[in-house]
């Protein structure tokens, strides 16, 4: 079945990379349930005494809460053989820093898009405000978003993947993440000993979804382009904060799209089937992107 996925050269790289620990890439190839990447070989730096720790998981009815993550990784839904656009996104769930939803803003969305074409991969990071964490937004969260980004731009061939259309897509508090992302990133160190921190960090398109913390976000020339979505009924930070947000990118020409839905609130996320217009925003998104010339020919 591996041989369906990938070409020769890919196969080879497989190899490579299962010899480099990364056996979850073929393992997805190998049945539909797609496994956790973790993100660094041998822990994430700072966390790696802890990395064997069992993830938390809380599941309902909708509802797929994830904490306790000290391995940080990603989960790729990759699209069906003959139908990838070239386009990814890596999915940064919100949850206020304490827990990861992943139901709502994880997987289901990242299933979508791969029906779409596009590479989703959600990132599982550390948590900076779970109840005796030790880790910090910039020092630990936004490391594993980073290093999320370059893992997937280092193996955009193996999965089919323009390197010059990895997009960051953040919820809420993974919102704070993928605008903090695309204000600051870096083009890679090539004397790196470690091969992923040899290419860029930076996202060729940001999607923030009623983004957290926007009193922290500064726009300047030349940034990524932003697709903004979020409720009218939600806190005032985040309603004003992105309508303001939204000027500044104007002021800075850097293209943004901006959808303010009126009936709408915070945490809508992606739920299939839903009919409300707030519920349709990843087909606007889609049509942003065409748009932009960040998916198809």
């Amino acid at each position: 079945m591996i041989t369906t996925l990938f070409s020769p050269a890919s196969l080879l790289r497989i190899v490579l990379l299962a010899g480099a620990g990364l056996l979850p890439l073929v393992a997805q190839a190998a049945d539909t349930t797609p496994d956790a990447i973790p993100l660094w070989m041998n822990g994430a730096p700072g966390s790696e005494a802890r990395r064997s720790e069992p993830e938390k998981v809380d599941r309902g009815p909708g509802k797929c809460n994830v904490s306790n993550v000290h391995n940080p990784s990603i989960t790729p839904y990759l699209p069906k053989p003959g139908t990838a656009t070239g386009t990814a996104i890596v999915i940064a769930p919100g949850g206020g820093h304490r827990v990861l939803c992943l139901g709502h803003e994880g997987d289901a969305l990242a299933e979508w898009f791969a029906e779409q074409g596009i590479a989703a991969f959600v990132l599982r990071y550390r948590l900076a405000r779970e109840e005796g964490s030790n880790y910090t937004v910039d020092d630990h969260a936004m490391a594993d978003n980073r290093r999320a980004l370059r893992l997937v731009r280092s193996h955009a061939e193996d999965w089919q993947i323009r390197p010059d259309r990895i997009g960051i897509l953040g919820f809420s508090a993974g919102g704070e993440l993928a605008a903090l992302a695309a204000m600051n990133s870096d083009s890679g160190d090539p004397a790196a000993t470690d091969v992923i921190d040899r290419v860029s960090s930076r996202p060729d398109f940001q999607v923030l979804i009623y983004p957290g913390s926007s009193s922290r976000f500064t726009v300047s020339a030349g940034m990524p382009p932003a697709f903004i979505a979020l409720g009218a009924k939600d806190r005032p930070d985040i309603s004003l904060g992105m309508a303001q947000l939204y000027l500044k990118y104007q002021e800075a020409q850097v293209p943004c799209e901006l959808h303010i839905y009126s009936n709408a609130g915070h945490g809508f996320g992606f739920r299939p089937g839903t009919t409300t217009a707030a519920g349709d925003w990843p087909q606007r998104l889609v049509e942003w992107l065409r748009d932009s010339q960040l998916l198809g020919s």
